[in-house]
């Protein structure tokens, strides 16, 4: 009844919310007190900033890395008939899942 596409694509967006709501969270763990002397923006374009640009770092390391290595990587991979450029859909998910190993790994040394 469900596309494999819908159900793909669903499952990023449940994803992404999950890794910008944990963004806010951590944030908010390290923040300081602010005391009004200083304009301040939302915490949500904070969150989707430090994803955009940990995804973008990621991007330029795997790429430095298989330019380095002088490894063939395909232009182009078909998931659920969409095409992804693989360099940026491996950046792009590992920006997500890493304010959750942050969470892990301070949740390790508590215990």
């Amino acid at each position: 009844m469900y596309s494999p596409v819908l159900f793909f694509f669903l499952l990023v967006i449940v994803l992404l919310a999950l890794s910008v709501r944990q963004r806010l969270i951590n944030r908010e763990l390290r923040a300081r007190a602010w005391d009004g002397s200083e304009t301040r923006t939302s915490p949500l374009s904070e969150a989707l900033t430090g994803l955009i640009g940990t995804a973008g770092g990621i991007y330029l390391s795997l790429a430095m890395l298989i330019s380095f290595m002088e490894l063939n990587v395909p232009n182009k991979v078909n998931v659920f008939n969409i095409g992804l450029e693989p360099l940026a859909a491996i950046s792009f998910a590992l920006a997500i899942v890493q304010p959750f190993f942050i969470w892990f790994w301070r949740l390790r040394k508590k215990f």
